[in-house]
């Protein structure tokens, strides 16, 4: 998988799940969501669990910030990464 399909998963995930009814061409890849406070504490824990449920990774405490998850690009890098290191592993 892809971190653009990566990307495309959790972007359907955040309009389901928090944004509802808002224009899905408004949320691109770049899109600020903790830095521009889109999401808040609980919506970044949901995110959290969503993430290691549905692409079977563990995302550590420290690795829940806004370098890894403030946008739907650098989830999708940061995802794509977990994937690959814990496969070796």
């Amino acid at each position: 998988m892809t971190p653009e399909d990566i990307s495309a998963s959790v972007k359907t995930y955040l309009l389901a799940e928090f944004l509802e009814g808002e224009d899905p061409a408004l949320l691109t890849d770049d899109t600020p969501l903790i830095t521009g406070k889109l999401l808040d504490s609980i919506a970044m824990l949901k995110l959290v669990s969503f993430l290691e449920e549905r692409f079977d990774i563990a995302i550590a405490p420290h690795e829940a910030d806004a370098d890894n998850l403030d946008d739907l690009a650098r989830i999708g890098r940061f995802v794509a990464a977990k994937r690959a290191s814990q496969s070796l592993g």
